[in-house]
């Protein structure tokens, strides 16, 4: 069975007076106050509560991520990789849709080359189960 998710390149953190937007980047991350990229992490589960809450996958798996960015602007693909690939898998974990997301459980994981939507920029991510 395959699955394919799809993941934004930020999030929206609340807070008291004005929201924060979060770009789901290891260069933010690093450098995020560390309630606030928690904050982050929390919201962007959120996001996938409803796909994944009721979701069983069966382990193995392999994972292909694509990113769609917005504009020609040159990006570091592993610096957006490595955050989605965290937070959702992470998520799936907590969510309990495999055991977890180690080596004996993900065999492989596959970052194809970067295409433009500057209509929908974002990361599309495939789950195989194999």
């Amino acid at each position: 069975m395959t699955y394919t998710i799809i993941s934004p390149l930020y999030v929206i953190v609340p807070r008291k007076t004005k929201s924060i937007k979060v770009l789901l980047n290891l260069n933010v991350y690093r450098n995020l106050h560390y309630r606030t990229s928690n904050d982050a992490k929390i919201v962007y589960k959120e996001l996938f509560k409803d796909v994944l809450s009721h979701k069983k996958f069966s382990t193995p798996v392999e994972i292909t991520y694509k990113i769609f960015k917005g504009s020609k602007r040159k990006l570091d693909k592993m610096n957006i990789i490595s955050i989605v690939s965290k937070f959702l898998l992470d998520a799936i974990t907590e969510y309990g849709c495999w055991i977890d997301d180690n080596d004996d459980y993900i065999k492989t994981e596959t970052i194809l080359p970067t295409e433009i939507d500057k209509n929908n920029p974002r990361v599309e991510i495939t789950i195989k189960e194999i």
